[in-house]
């Protein structure tokens, strides 16, 4: 919805206001968004994404998390889902549930935006089925190839590939909570806790079935007071930035310097 008197961005002031913040030419991006933050946009989000690709420029790499909740039991989408609901009717959804189609299923909890990326000629998916990447530009077979299905955001995940690559974080109308580079920092803790997950996929003959695994037990409960305590000791001179996108409050942040600062952060406060 519009709101009468509310500014109408556009694609070349938004690329402008991202190349200020301080995204450059060549760079490997990943973006965290709401384009309801963002505000109103002459062309909507496609505008926006030219806007991000505009300041990467053709040599850039855009990668935006494309998560996916609606094939798994054990994800608290799927909790929140079923209260309330009789044994028989968790059945029918749990057996309505569609197995995992890196070409196909919708990202769901992540926003619009990389729906629009997922969507866009030359997009490229990771195959992990609950916490796939989409990416485009240069980089994007590199960033997305080689995630494993027993690894949700770790080393063998894109975000792997991201810290190797000297990639930053765009955080663009969204709060820390939604940094997933977070996640990579809680691999790299000395033993961290494991648990099960299970959700459905298709097995080498095409036929849909359940699969269970173990990895380590992901939490974004703390990730506020995380980031706030990385922008208070960090700031800009270590590699965080701030200003405004649109009408969206902004952060750029090195990823390594989120994720070596987030081990550090979580030996001592988990």
């Amino acid at each position: 919805m519009t709101v009468t008197g509310a500014p109408i961005h556009t694609e070349r002031l938004l690329r402008a206001r991202l190349r200020a913040l301080g995204v450059e030419r060549g760079d490997v991006l990943l973006v965290h968004s709401s384009l309801r933050a963002v505000g109103p946009v002459a062309g909507g989000g496609a505008a926006v994404l030219g806007a991000v690709l505009g300041a990467l420029g053709p040599s850039g790499t855009l990668v935006v998390p494309t998560f996916t909740a609606r094939n798994s039991d054990t994800s608290p989408a799927y909790r929140d889902r079923v209260v309330g609901l009789t044994p028989e009717q968790v059945d029918q959804v749990r057996e309505a549930m569609p197995p995992y189609d890196a070409e196909r299923m919708p990202s769901d909890g992540v926003g619009v935006f990389p729906e629009l990326v997922r969507g866009a000629p030359g997009a490229l998916r990771s195959a992990h089925p609950q916490t796939s990447f989409a990416a485009l530009g240069p980089y994007a077979e590199k960033v997305v190839s080689g995630h494993h299905r027993d690894n949700h955001l770790g080393e063998d995940s894109p975000l792997a590939r991201l810290y190797e690559l000297g990639a930053r974080v765009l955080m663009l109308g969204t709060d820390w909570e939604a940094c997933s580079a977070f996640h990579l920092a809680e691999y790299r803790v000395p033993e961290p806790p494991r648990r099960s997950y299970r959700c459905v996929v298709r097995d080498e003959r095409g036929r849909r079935r359940w699969w269970e695994y173990e990895d380590v037990a992901l939490r974004d409960g703390d990730f506020g007071a995380l980031g706030a305590d990385l922008e208070r000791s960090a700031g800009a001179a270590a590699g965080v930035r701030s200003g405004r996108v649109g009408s969206a409050p902004a952060r750029l942040v090195e990823l390594t310097t989120a994720v070596d600062f987030a081990r550090e952060w979580l030996i001592r406060h988990r």
